[in-house]
């Protein structure tokens, strides 16, 4: 009966040595990210294709290049306005979203005037750039790449995940914050 005890002692203690660490069962080798970028590379690829299309077809504006990554033209310009807008200046203006094919996502009624402060709060970030190339009383139609737009997630509403915009944005009022003036 001892002998029973201790070789039961012995197992006991022996198999109590602790959890043994489990090894993984998938080593990553960054492939993912790699995959990833490519995927984005064609999608931006895909997007720019689609933007020189609508571009080498409307023979009436002239598009310029945005240092920002989107393409736009003016519809109405206002050559006597001199005031570029600062960051913290305040300003009222309106926009619509359409797809690429000019279907109508969000109307400028239904998303109704915006108040938005320059470089402090929060648009999309291909319009918080956008509207930073207008002066007041100026409209301009511009061509958003997805990354730019709502990117990955889409606006949970009608916007999909990885959608370009087509957008017309004007600036109707422009609200000076005295302290850009210093």
């Amino acid at each position: 009966m001892r002998f029973l005890l201790a070789i039961l002692l012995t197992a006991m203690v022996t198999s109590c040595g602790g959890p043994e660490p489990r090894k993984p069962v998938e080593v990553k080798s960054g492939s993912f990210y790699k995959e990833s970028i490519e995927r984005t590379k064609k999608l931006l690829a895909a997007e720019e294709e689609a933007f020189q299309e609508i571009i080498s077809k409307d023979t009436v504006h002239e598009y310029l290049s945005s240092p920002d990554g989107f393409w736009y033209y003016y519809e109405s310009k206002n050559d006597t306005a001199t005031y570029q807008l600062k960051t913290g200046d305040q300003i009222l203006f309106s926009y619509n979203l359409m797809s690429l094919k000019n279907d109508t996502i969000y109307t400028a009624k239904e998303i109704g005037p915006t108040s938005h402060v320059i470089d402090k709060q929060q648009l999309f970030p291909g319009l918080q750039n956008a509207v930073k190339l207008l002066k007041i009383n100026e409209k301009a139609t511009f061509l958003f790449p997805s990354p730019l737009a709502y990117g990955y997630q889409g606006d949970n509403k009608a916007i999909g995940p990885k959608t370009p915009l087509k957008s017309s944005v004007e600036l109707h009022t422009i609200i000076i914050d005295n302290d850009s003036l210093n």
